[in-house]
């Protein structure tokens, strides 16, 4: 397979800069896979393809304020972006300009409360970092870091909350599970009243999430790894709702990873670990049922998911009635749910 069969025009107007409200107001495309329809719907109606039995599963994590703009010890602006903790104040991070902060190299935010060494370079392009300053680092991120917005949002993001589910949980993460971001308190509470149950599982969003495919043949791409865990408690719930015949609906890319990384002989099993797992076409899925994700972008391992789990033509030509109908993309944008 090529990068390039995952394509699909998308006119810039059509990434969503700013987040709507209320949450679950988004729009929704319903793709029900076996027949390939099409249903326009709002992100409320969720409701109506649930059943009682069934097991929603999220992703918990917390987008921590990863994004840290500061200046090199030598002058000049600079950029750290964190992606894997390694340690109490040691980090895997993407660093800008890269050329300027080599090995040995050091940059301090603001006035100097932190300051970062370059320790070594990384496979993946990046750094390991390591962090010096007065207390603990998660304090100075809170009041030094920004929320690692994607590039193709220029908005300023008024309110950090909107960038987190409403049921994050544990830091950790370097970009939220989008999916998630549809979902209010009261939404939840009516999937529950209703029978579902709402299942947390845990996978830091890294570069694996994120990072571009680059090579011309999709085999060639390699997944950045992330930080998964599945509590006895979800292992159970989602068990149980496997074995009674109901269905487990995946909220996001990163739950269906977590889902399929955790999975043994038709199971959730509970633990933790590092999962670099890249779902392409051809996969078998052995725990998801229904997928509830946004839209991604072109030539995306996202969108080579997305396929696997439909189909690759089946997937584009739901994201081109999505760009004919002028749904939003991206972060901010409207979702899909694959039935």
């Amino acid at each position: 397979m090529k990068t390039s069969d995952f394509f699909y025009a998308l006119p810039e107007e059509l990434i969503a800069q700013t987040p709507i409200e209320p949450r679950d107001l988004s729009r929704m495309l319903v793709v029900h896979r076996a027949t390939g329809a099409l249903e326009h719907r709002h992100f409320y109606d969720i409701l109506d393809y649930l059943r009682p039995g069934d097991a929603l599963v999220v992703n918990d994590t917390k987008v921590i304020p990863a994004r840290l703009i500061g200046e090199r010890a030598g002058g000049g602006a600079c950029e750290v972006l964190l992606l894997k903790q390694l340690g109490p104040k040691k980090w895997e991070a993407l660093v800008r300009p890269g050329k300027k902060l080599r090995p040995g190299a050091q940059a301090s935010f603001g006035g100097g409360k932190l300051v970062a060494k370059m320790l070594e370079a990384t496979d993946a392009g990046g750094r390991i970092v390591e962090f010096f300053c007065e207390g603990t680092l998660e304090a100075l991120l809170d009041e030094l870091g920004e929320m690692p917005l994607p590039p193709y949002i220029h908005e300023k993001l008024e309110n950090r909350d909107r960038y987190q589910t409403v049921y994050a949980r544990q830091d950790g993460s370097a970009a939220a599970p989008t999916a998630g971001l549809h979902f209010t308190p009261e939404l939840l509470q009516k999937i529950r009243e209703k029978g579902v149950a709402v299942v947390p599982i845990l996978l830091h969003v890294g570069l694996g999430t994120f990072r571009p495919v680059k090579a011309e043949d999709v085999e060639d791409h390699r997944m950045h790894a992330e930080y998964y865990e599945v509590t006895e408690a979800a292992a159970r719930a989602v068990n149980g709702a496997r074995a009674s015949g109901a269905r487990v609906f995946a909220v996001g890319t990163t739950s269906v990873r977590t889902l399929e990384s955790a999975a043994r002989d038709g199971k959730l099993q509970p633990g933790s670990g590092w999962t670099d797992i890249f779902i392409t076409p051809g996969y078998k899925f052995r725990l998801v049922d229904a997928l509830i994700t946004n839209f991604h972008l072109p030539e995306s391992t996202l969108v080579m998911l997305v396929s696997a789990f439909h189909t690759r033509e089946g997937t584009l030509a739901a994201y081109e009635e999505a760009v004919k109908e002028r749904y939003r993309f991206f972060s901010f944008g409207d979702a899909m749910l694959l039935l």
